[in-house]
């Protein structure tokens, strides 16, 4: 492993140690086994290692479930993935390094970027998913494929923190998530005549 891997995963583990607040380039050294002015040399600043590490984090797990995104065929199958994802994400101690991030983020540009750009990578994933099974539904016209995916994702992060201080408002949160995805695939199932009307309908409100 180079010495700016051992650096990322150094950093990933202290993350979840110690937090962002215990974070330092002596911390992380130690971890790794590096002269802490190897930090620098590499990073720049601590906090560019934090959102390095956090970002390549993402990238690994993201690539992961790709094929698996790939798969999905309807919103209730993306919801199941999401609670996969979540068991793992949870057990391997990503969910705390994301939660770091987004701690740090509230007043370190350069966390808040790296936030920003890991919620992308999981949005685009969603995104692709989101347009594809709601393609033949009527729902299609009037749903923002977009902001759709916003919304699911920053649901799921959002619901990966909540479970740390209530397990089961959050479970109850994921339950509502789930009755949606199969309230939408009633919908589907109506007869065309049932589904113009309900088009119609939801082209109406949009305006």
């Amino acid at each position: 492993m180079s010495t700016r891997d051992k650096l990322l995963r150094a950093t990933q583990e202290a993350l979840v140690a110690d937090g962002i607040a215990g974070l330092s380039a002596r911390t992380v050294a130690a971890r790794a086994g590096v002269n802490q002015a190897l930090v620098f040399y590499h990073f720049g600043t601590v906090s560019e290692l934090a959102a390095a590490a956090a970002t390549a984090l993402c990238e690994e797990s993201v690539a992961h479930y790709r094929e698996q995104f790939a798969a999905v065929d309807s919103l209730t199958a993306l919801l199941a993935l999401g609670e996969v994802v979540h068991a793992r994400e949870q057990q391997t101690g990503n969910v705390a390094v994301m939660a770091q991030l987004m701690a740090g983020a509230q007043r370190d540009p350069v966390l808040a970027a790296a936030g920003r750009a890991a919620m992308d990578l999981w949005r685009a994933e969603v995104e692709s998913v989101v347009r594809r099974v709601l393609a033949p539904s009527p729902v299609a016209d009037v749903v923002d494929a977009d902001g759709l995916a916003r919304a699911i994702s920053a649901a799921f992060i959002g619901l990966e923190l909540y479970e740390g201080v209530d397990p089961d408002g959050a479970a109850a949160a994921l339950a509502a998530l789930e009755r949606l995805g199969v309230l939408l695939e009633a919908v589907d199932d109506l007869g065309p005549v049932a589904r113009r009307a309900v088009r119609a309908r939801l082209r109406r409100v949009r305006r």
